[in-house]
């Protein structure tokens, strides 16, 4: 009886220990490929800068809109995530912190492929500075 229990014991850990990696191990998504941004986009700049009280409307935004892919941090790391065959991006990296703020815009406005077009359900104008601005500071 004492050897079943073991056996039993040992056969929960493997399950729970399997699916732990799976949250662990990284997934098998592929990195996007470059953005293609028009030129006005990249020399766009953004009217709204250090703005605070917009910086938090930006993060509310956030919230709804962005955090559930990129996770609360901007790590790629969201709950829905995983789901996606392209990682969604970590804003801490360098790649990211090089985007001017009118290529970041046009990211948001526009998007593709998974990244989906903010322009319908953020249609304001001030409202996509305020998610830029927050993003920036993660």
């Amino acid at each position: 009886m004492n050897t079943l229990k073991q056996i039993t014991i040992a056969m929960i850990a493997l399950v729970l220990g399997s699916a732990l990696m799976a949250f662990v191990l990284p997934q098998d998504q592929k990195k996007g490929a470059a953005w293609d941004i028009p030129e006005q986009y990249q020399k766009m700049e953004n009217p709204y800068k250090d703005d605070a009280s917009l910086k938090k409307i930006g993060k509310m935004m956030y919230s709804k809109h962005c955090k559930s892919c990129h996770g609360s941090k901007g790590l790629g790391d969201g709950s829905k995530a995983a789901q996606l065959e392209t990682f969604p991006g970590d804003f801490s990296s360098d790649e990211f912190k090089a985007y001017s703020d009118g290529e970041l815009f046009y990211m948001t406005y526009v998007g593709r492929d998974e990244m989906k077009a903010f322009d319908k359900k953020i249609p304001d104008e001030e409202d996509q500075w305020a998610v830029i601005m927050y993003i920036k500071s993660l």
